[in-house]
Formats: structure tokens, C-alpha cells, sequence
């Protein structure tokens, strides 16, 4: 039975995308990037310092990573805090060893409550994005607007009087966003955000406030998503990050600078059996000649000059 042409009659409906959020632009067909001091790869290690609530709501769904057990999962939410309390410290360790320039992703709560955390990071100097008020504060379609104004004026407003950084850049909890987010992003001063991974290098992305830029931070090679959702060992995240990183030295050869994304979190890859394969990629990464190690405004702003 063939369909009703209706059906596929919409809104928006066009070549490319069906909506006006971008232009529609093939990778391969972009003017190609220089970094600076022609580094082929721009290396963005991000590091995700979170908290989950022990008594999480799960609105309008459990958030990854999150607790699993019947309340109290004490189990789990302490493997959270040990991130935070040990796990971290390696990462501290590891990354200034190789010479790696880290972002930090953080949840306004935990700024809230670890005030020495809080401040050993701010006192680093690295780069600190909001990573929302915390990990079981979805962002989500249908919640309501004044609702989430509300949440992201509170985490945004908060973190930057915590850090003393004029924060700009966002990642959504779970990476999950409402029909709003991006518009409400631009009104409250942020100028690029992590939530889509439908690329590989930065783009335009138009809001109601502005233009913001969509920043490439993938999913892919996140040591959650390979070793506790893929079920891979931890040697095999260090693999998929090399071979990855292979891949994309090879496609600059024709389509100018890359970007390497990791996400990464302390209470993952901050464990005593873990950590070296954290460190095995960080000297492979921070040895290699065509890295340039920095942050995400870094390699926006060298975007930008393009």
C-alpha cells in the first residue's frame, strides 16, 4: 500500500536538513584548517567532573553513568566520589607529566560542594566549561522553558562566581538537549557547546540569541561509553584512540588540520588498573610532533582566524 504524500510533508522539509539550526556542509568540501605552527592535530582531552545525586529523580530518564540500584545505591554513588577524591589527583598527575593541556567539564553542584576541588582546579589555570548543575539535571524535549532558564542561569551564574571564569563553552548532562537549550545557551553568554557529535570539526549553529559554535567532542572514543557501556577493556580504549588518531593524521595530508576529542572521567579511567592506559595515551599524544595540546576556546579561536 503506498503511502499518502502527506506523509511526507512538513515543516521545514528541504535538501540537506530539515530545519534552519545550520547550513548544510559536507566535511570534505571545507576550506581547509591550519593550526598553529602547522600541528596537524588539535588535541582537546576533556575531563568530566561530575556528581550524581544518591537520590536521583531520573526526569525524564536515568542519566548514563547514574544510579542503578534501589535507593540507596551507595555502591555506585561512592564509586562517583572516588573519582573526586582519588581518581583525579592521577589525572592531575598524568596530564602534566606528558604536557597535556586539559579541559575541565564540571557540574555546578560539585563546584557547590568540593570547594578544595573546585580550587585546585581553578588555581591550574586550565579551561573550565559548565557541564549543567549536575549530572541528574536533564535538559530534555517538552520541559518547560521557564523551567530551564531557571536551571541554566543557576549553573552558569554559579560556576562563574566559583571559578572566577567567565565560562563560555557547555556540555548538557548526558549530552542531551531540549528544543530550547541552544537559544537559552547564546542568551546567557555561552559561545559553544559539545552537544551534537554530527561532525568532526567545529560549525556555525544558529540560535534565537546568535550565532553559537557546535563544538566536536565525540562520543566514539569516551572511556564510559567504550569500557562501561561497550563492555571493551581499557586497553582497548587505548587502541581505538591511537588508531583514531592515525586515521585522522592521515586524512591532513589532504583536508587540512583535525580535531582529536577525548572525554574522559576520573572515576573511569582514574582507577589503580586503568591508569596507565590513560598515561600510555597521553605520551603517545604529547611525544607526537603533530599534536598541539590545548583547550577548546584555543582551538575555537585558531578555528575562527581560519
Amino acid at each position: 500500500m503506498a503511502l499518502d504524500k502527506s506523509y511526507l510533508e512538513y515543516p521545514e522539509r528541504s535538501y540537506g536538513m530539515d530545519h534552519e539550526r545550520y547550513e548544510w556542509n559536507m566535511l570534505s568540501n571545507r576550506k581547509p584548517i591550519v593550526w598553529p605552527k602547522g600541528k596537524k592535530i588539535a588535541l582537546w582531552v576533556n575531563v568530566g567532573v561530575q556528581f550524581f545525586p544518591l537520590n536521583q529523580k531520573g526526569i525524564p530518564f536515568k542519566v548514563p553513568g547514574g544510579m542503578t540500584k534501589p535507593y540507596p545505591d551507595l555502591r555506585h554513588y561512592s564509586l562517583r566520589d572516588y573519582g573526586n577524591r582519588v581518581g583525579i589527583y592521577r589525572f592531575f598527575k598524568a596530564l602534566d607529566k606528558y604536557n597535556i593541556v586539559p579541559t575541565f567539564a564540571m557540574n555546578t553542584r560539585l563546584a557547590e560542594r568540593l570547594p578544595y576541588l573546585t580550587g585546585t582546579i581553578k588555581d591550574r589555570g586550565n579551561e573550565i566549561l559548565c557541564h549543567g548543575y549536575d549530572m541528574d539535571k536533564l535538559h530534555y524535549g517538552g520541559q518547560n522553558i521557564k523551567e530551564e532558564k531557571e536551571l541554566i542561569k543557576r549553573s552558569l551564574d554559579g560556576l562563574r562566581n566559583l571559578t572566577k571564569q567567565d565560562i563560555k563553552g557547555w556540555v548538557s548532562p548526558a549530552k542531551n538537549e531540549s528544543e530550547n537549550t541552544p537559544d537559552i545557551l547564546a542568551e546567557n553568554g555561552i559561545t559553544y557547546f559539545c552537544d551534537w557529535v554530527n561532525d568532526e570539526m567545529p560549525y556555525n549553529f544558529k540560535t534565537k540569541n546568535g550565532i553559537l559554535t557546535a563544538m566536536p567532542l565525540t562520543t566514539e572514543l569516551d572511556d564510559h561509553f567504550i569500557i562501561l557501556n561497550n563492555l571493551h577493556s581499557a586497553e582497548d580504549w587505548k587502541h581505538q584512540v591511537i588508531d583514531a588518531f592515525h586515521f585522522l593524521l592521515q586524512e591532513t595530508e589532504t583536508q587540512g588540520g583535525r580535531i582529536l576529542s577525548i572525554n574522559i572521567h576520573p572515576w573511569v579511567l582514574g582507577q589503580p588498573h586503568r591508569i596507565k592506559y590513560l598515561e600510555h595515551v597521553l605520551d603517545f599524544l604529547g611525544s607526537h610532533e603533530a599534536v598541539w595540546s590545548t583547550s577548546a576556546s584555543s582551538i575555537l579561536k585558531a578555528w575562527k582566524n581560519n
